[in-house]
């Protein structure tokens, strides 16, 4: 078992002030597969009091250095994929396959995106032709807490490390204590990049910990955190009293919009997209809607379509998905699979306890539960795991009406040949991402939600204005 007690301050790995072991479990045996230290606030404390100290050199630092140490740590980040895609599989339960392509590749994505966008922006820029003395100045936010989930850990490290990095910001990343290898490595990664001490550094603990030192601490300019609305609102709470800068990216039940004209892999590709990364996406297509004339048939190809989703263990090769991060989460998503049953839904495709052939291993059969109204439980609630809900509807303001109809407003799909349509619902659906016919968002096309998803953005040029203050200068000298 790998033992991993230390952490990464001022440019050194140093043994915790207050450490507490925590192993880390591998979702697919429920066997430890590493121990780590759980810090406490004065480890908090350090690493803080090390990003502060480096923040004046770093904020001065040209952006054309801090670039280049970005493109430097792309280069080390290629030579350590496997040891990435090996620790995100054991720890998180990613299949080895998927951890490789997806969960890795992100990173190299976003990390690739900011490095584009920051070359176009200009970081000082006149106000205007009418006030050629006034200038715009865009500098760094400070001292910034980075605060990722664990079920995608290399994908929020680099929107918030690359952004962070690049904008001139300082950092002390506290990743989840439920996938913290992944981190550690990424930390190793930096270190062989060569950024100066304590511009970035990490400490592991859990949220009440070292979650809460961070949050509220005097000498923490921003916090960025992705991870649950309830986690969220209270990190806003313990953070108002310091008025710093709170940039959240939280969860999301979005509407999959499926018209009677979609194309004819409209259905197939929602419930795919809803069982990748065993439904453990902030984003995923959770509430499918569909038009009545398409209804039954649909119904009927989601229902087969999860009945042909294999699940095995993260480490076996293959297309299939692994199982839910932990015993809490598959508790959980028992109990809510059991409530669509107790309120009425239909179950088409799965249900409670493990798949066959399993008895341990915390993983959930792939279901859909057709008849669902958006009033019951498995509407409403952020389910995380592989479970879709089936809703019918008449008319495209009714769809609206349903879709919208959430706390939350992160990403809605739409699937309609009508162009008009298409465009018509982009500007109603409220949240803060449409996806349309099965076509990806762009690089560097902003990530974040709205309402209780969130605020903020992630990506491109959107996230590292994030971590970037405006100054409005007057009597500025062209000499």
């Amino acid at each position: 078992m790998l033992e991993k007690r230390h952490f990464y301050i001022n440019g050194a790995w140093v043994a915790p002030q207050v450490g507490k072991d925590h192993h880390v479990i591998d979702p697919s045996t429920e066997e430890p597969c590493a121990v780590i230290s759980l810090g406490g606030e004065a480890d908090a404390d350090a690493a803080v009091a090390a990003a502060k100290a480096a923040f004046p050199g770093w904020m001065a630092t040209p952006v054309e250095d801090r670039i280049a140490l970005v493109e430097k740590l792309i280069e080390v980040y290629k030579t350590r994929t496997e040891d990435l895609a090996q620790a995100m599989s054991s720890e998180m339960g990613a299949p080895i396959e998927m951890a490789r392509s997806q969960q890795v590749g992100a990173g190299t994505w976003h990390l690739k995106n900011f490095i584009n966008a920051a070359k176009d922006f200009d970081f000082s820029r006149p106000l205007g032709d009418h006030a050629p003395n006034d200038r715009i100045i865009y500098e760094p936010v400070g001292v910034c807490a980075l605060i990722t989930p664990w079920n995608w850990p290399m994908n929020q490290i680099t929107l918030k490390v690359g952004a962070a990095a690049i904008a001139g910001c300082t950092m002390v990343l506290k990743p989840s204590e439920e996938s913290p290898l992944d981190a550690m490595i990424f930390a190793e990664m930096m270190d062989e990049a060569g950024f100066p001490p304590g511009v970035f550094n990490l400490v592991n603990g859990d949220g009440a910990g070292v979650g809460t030192a961070l949050s509220g601490h005097a000498d923490v300019d921003m916090v960025s955190f992705t991870g649950s609305t309830r986690a969220g609102t209270a990190i806003s709470k313990n953070a108002a009293d310091t008025l710093k800068r709170v940039h959240l990216e939280l969860g999301g039940k979005g509407a999959n919009v499926i018209f009677e004209d979609s194309d004819d892999k409209a259905v197939k590709r929602g419930v795919m997209h809803m069982m990748n990364n065993t439904g453990q996406s902030c984003n995923a297509p959770s509430r499918m809607l569909v038009q009545k004339g398409l209804y039954d048939k649909a119904v009927e190809e989601a229902a087969a379509v999860a009945d042909k989703v294999t699940v095995g263990p993260a480490s076996a090769e293959g297309r299939h998905i692994g199982p839910v991060v932990n015993e809490v989460q598959w508790n959980k998503i028992q109990d809510l699979i059991q409530k669509g049953i107790d309120e009425g839904a239909r179950l088409v495709a799965g249900g409670t306890g493990r798949p066959e052939g399993f008895n341990k291993g915390f993983y959930v059969r792939p279901t859909v539960f057709a008849d669902v109204n958006n009033q019951m439980t498995i509407a409403r609630e952020e389910i995380f795991g592989p479970v879709l809900a089936i809703i019918p509807f008449e008319t495209e303001e009714e769809a609206v009406e349903i879709a919208n109809d959430t706390p939350y407003g992160l990403t809605n799909y739409v699937q309609t040949q009508d162009g008009a349509r298409r465009n018509r619902l982009a500007r109603q659906l409220r949240s803060g991402m449409v996806e349309m016919n099965g076509e990806a968002r762009a690089a560097g096309s902003p990530f974040g939600g709205m309402k209780q998803s969130g605020n903020g953005r992630e990506g491109g040029i959107f996230g590292i204005e994030d971590f970037l203050e405006v100054k409005a200068v007057s009597g500025w000298s062209a000499e």
